[in-house]
């Protein structure tokens, strides 16, 4: 399986002098930081969304200890409660924590993706996973929950925390009803359970296997729409029935460096709904070549699919921005330049899809880095603010004339 949190990150750092020999190959502005930190201390967070009461709304994958996953919530101060703790999470086959991630809030419903846990580990060939053999630290790792949760809830609550009963209870179907002891309740659902796992066989690895990474999502209708960078592919969840089906599948292509596998895989990470489209940005696994990644645009009912701004480098969100009949595309990329992740990120702004890009913050010409291995972002059109989660735990503001 091939996550943002690659083994390859190691290797990454050992590149930074060949990192910095490659120019940004996007962006008529100068690199600048117009980030000021809004909150930190935050547990991998690799989601985020804005509620109506102003608050910003994180997926955090947790600690290293199991089903420490965490959904938060963080005024426009920059002050944190947590809204649900105890969600699934454990260590990865890349040795870094897996949990909660995407959110998307519509009306008192939080969606939330949870991501693979500790389902795999690490196999004897590099990019291999083997099941693993203690089996998995939660029964609804690979999944999307439903947390409902009252305004009220949101304005004043400490908490709430799951339980491992409680896991198993979401697994068999029960909606688990939640009170903290102030007066605060919330209920959580399982909507879907995605395989944990599909067999995989490569030799000499027969028992390999290719694990299912939910990684964002957003709500069209009646239905879900799932980014998965482990099968490389976008889920159609019915939301009521919780049936879920392959939407579209995005192919390998060659690995254009000297370093790492003869290919590269799609990773798809970033979703959202514009102008009847989906638009979904592929990340692209190791070496995480520069010029590879892309933001595609995907049918909703069909599943066909093709490059809507390319050229990229490690995208992993894209945020449409309107006014009035105008629209602009924000890509927000992990990394900038070279391969692995040795360089800032890169918060891109295009008039065009096929344009050139501004630079609106970072870039390999800041010190220190003004983006930090971000993940996701929210707009809030009142303020002109954009928030940036990085994975690091910090989240960021930059304004957005």
């Amino acid at each position: 399986m091939t996550k943002f949190t690659s083994r390859g990150l190691a290797a990454g750092r050992s590149l930074a002098v060949l990192a910095a020999t490659v120019m940004l190959a996007s962006g008529n502005a100068v690199a600048q930081c117009p980030a000021t930190e809004l909150a930190s201390g935050l547990q991998l967070p690799v989601g985020i969304t804005q509620s109506n009461q102003d608050n910003l709304i994180v997926g955090e994958n947790g600690t290293s200890a199991p089903n420490t996953g965490r959904v938060s919530i963080v005024d426009l101060d920059g002050s944190r409660r947590t809204l649900l703790d105890g969600l699934p999470s454990g260590i990865a086959d890349v040795l870094e924590p897996s949990g909660p991630g995407g959110v998307f809030l519509r009306g008192r419903t939080l969606y939330v993706t949870i991501g693979v846990g500790d389902v795999g580990i690490a196999g004897p060939l590099p990019g291999s996973v083997l099941p693993n053999p203690n089996g998995p630290s939660s029964p609804i790792f690979s999944s999307v929950l439903a947390v409902h949760f009252s305004a009220h809830v949101e304005k004043t609550t400490e908490g709430f925390t799951l339980s491992l009963d409680d896991h198993e209870a979401l697994a068999d179907g029960e909606r688990v009803k939640l009170s903290n002891g102030g007066g605060d309740k919330a209920v959580v659902e399982l909507i879907a359970n995605f395989p944990d796992f599909i067999p995989n066989p490569i030799p000499p690895v027969p028992a390999n296997v290719r694990i299912s990474n939910p990684f964002d999502l957003v709500a069209v209708g009646n239905e879900l729409f799932v980014t998965d960078g482990g099968r490389n592919l976008v889920w159609r969840v019915d939301i009521h029935s919780g049936v879920f089906s392959e939407l579209a599948a995005f192919p390998t292509i060659p690995n254009p460096l000297p370093i790492g596998p003869p290919v590269t895989e799609a990773v798809p990470t970033g979703i959202r709904y514009s102008d009847g489209q989906l638009l979904v940005t592929l990340f692209r696994g190791a070496p995480f070549p520069p010029g590879e990644s892309d933001v595609e645009q995907v049918d909703p009912r069909t599943g066909s699919h093709s490059s809507f701004i390319g050229g990229l480098k490690t995208a992993i969100d894209v945020l449409p921005i309107r006014d009035g009949a105008d629209t602009d595309w924000l890509v927000l990329q992990h990394a900038s330049v070279g391969p692995f992740f040795g360089s800032a990120g890169t918060l891109l702004r295009f008039e065009t899809p096929d344009g050139t890009p501004t630079v609106i913050a970072g870039g390999p010409d800041i010190a220190p880095f003004c983006l930090t291995r971000p993940t996701s972002m929210t707009f809030d059109e009142k303020t002109g603010t954009l928030s940036v989660t990085e994975l690091g735990g910090r989240i960021v503001a930059i304004p957005i004339s």
